[in-house]
């Protein structure tokens, strides 16, 4: 079970810690450059990789961080970490040369060898080589330094590194998710902020549960966070500095209020707004001179809007043709045009980091299933379907989803799941309690 610790009130920068680059070392090109793009075609064979436990003064910070870069790469479904049972050699050097026909007679594609380095003044570094096993060439090494008390970071930054260098795509380890933390029986359901690794460890709750919270969604800057509290049924739309843990109120809005995201540049937030009619239309708001403006203007519902990465298209959807669907206009309000033409209704729509698909949720014959889309609307495709699955948010890279699925019975509640834009390497995210409406940071480095 993890703990729920660090009270919002502690700087970013201790949650999270500073980390040095001590040394980076010139590299040639990539030797696993054909896995690049790939991703989008189907299951690929993952990559045997071997990661022995790292060595230093500190055994088992060492079998910690490694365990660390190897959970990461195992997660990812794009490595398979090779059971260190198997291994021919026992490394006792990380500048030495590694006796490659060991690494090869145990089937390993990649090899990667650490050192843990207790810096002193309560720092940790760790140094790290990645090896190409079939040409014995080093293909990475870097080093790192931060506080003792996270040094996970440490693993994830290697892991990171190690994705990059072996897939030709930034990596997504070194990253948060923001969601609300639930507990409680169904109908008394208490739901607080809470913030932790992509993995699921160093759960901190960021409220106390004395106001409803929905949608939570990060700055791309990384250091605030904006979401929707309801107070005595008063909607209410906040942004929160994770730095100092102090909230600012963006306004108090009549009737409903949904979803507020930050645009690209972080100036601007749009949202969704009750009209006197008792509609919804989506609005803007300039964060500097808090003044808004009405970007939608329709007979239906229109809700849940997502900036496209340049910042120049917001998608979102809306029921003006008689059924939720998902529509692209651009981001001053021009041009309204419906890109879904499926069966069934279409929501929560968020456009991808590298803008070149739009994730959506999807209710059709009972189920709730989770898909993606061309900006365009073409190419829909479903990744995953349950009971009541909804929510998804993109990892800054682009190739991967979390979202939350809800479970059947009186006693149920949501989980929060990975899966990949192929459809496959579903997920669970472990958290203490149940947890919904997760929302993934941009890198943190």
């Amino acid at each position: 079970m993890m703990t729920k610790s660090y009270p919002v009130t502690k700087t970013l920068a201790a949650i999270l810690g500073c980390v040095s680059i001590w040394l980076a070392v010139a590299l040639p090109a990539p030797a696993y450059a054909q896995l690049q793009g790939t991703q989008t075609q189907g299951t690929i064979a993952p990559i045997p990789i071997a990661v022995p436990m790292f060595l230093g003064d500190n055994g088992q910070l060492g079998s910690d961080i490694a365990n660390v870069v190897q959970g990461d790469l195992e997660r990812s479904g794009l490595f398979a970490p090779l059971d260190r049972a198997s291994f021919l050699e026992q490394v006792r050097d990380v500048n030495a040369a590694p006796r490659f026909p060991d690494w090869r007679a145990v089937q390993a594609d990649a090899l990667v060898v650490g050192r843990v380095v207790n810096s002193g003044d309560g720092k940790v570094g760790a140094e790290f080589r990645l090896w190409d096993v079939a040409t014995g060439k080093q293909l990475a090494g870097q080093r790192f330094s931060t506080s003792s008390q996270n040094w996970r970071r440490i693993g994830h930054l290697i892991a990171d590194q190690i994705y990059e260098r072996m897939t030709g795509e930034k990596g997504y380890f070194d990253t948060r998710v923001v969601f609300v933390d639930e507990t409680g029986p169904k109908d008394k359901r208490v739901k607080r902020l809470a913030i932790m690794d992509q993995d699921g460890a160093n759960v901190r709750l960021l409220s106390q549960g004395q106001e409803l919270v929905l949608t939570p969604r990060f700055s791309p800057t990384n250091q605030e966070i904006t979401y929707m509290s309801y107070t005595r049924d008063q909607p209410r739309v906040f942004i929160m500095n994770l730095e100092t843990g102090k909230r600012e109120l963006v306004g108090d809005f009549p009737g409903m209020t949904f979803a507020p995201r930050f645009s690209p540049d972080g100036q601007r937030i749009v949202m969704s707004l009750g009209t006197p009619d008792g509609r919804s239309s989506i609005f803007e708001m300039d964060l500097r001179s808090r003044q808004s403006r009405r970007l939608t203007e329709s007979n239906g519902i229109d809700t849940g809007p997502s900036y496209a990465p340049d910042g120049r298209n917001i998608v979102f959807e809306s029921d003006r043709d008689g059924v939720q669907q998902l529509y692209v206009m651009g981001s001053d309000g021009s041009a309204p045009r419906r890109i879904s033409s499926g069966d069934g209704r279409y929501s929560t729509p968020v456009w991808s980091p590298r803008g070149d698909y739009i994730a959506f949720t999807k209710q059709a014959s009972g189920r709730f299933l989770i898909g993606v889309m061309r900006p365009d609307g073409s190419g829909e495709r479903i990744l995953t379907e349950g009971f009541h699955n909804e929510g998804p948010t993109w990892a800054p890279n682009g190739r991967l989803l979390m979202f939350f699925r809800e479970s059947a019975g009186a006693n149920g509640g949501p989980r929060i799941y990975s899966v990949d834009i192929t459809g496959y390497n579903e997920r669970q995210v472990a958290t203490p309690d149940f947890g919904s409406d997760p929302a993934w940071s941009p890198l943190l480095n």
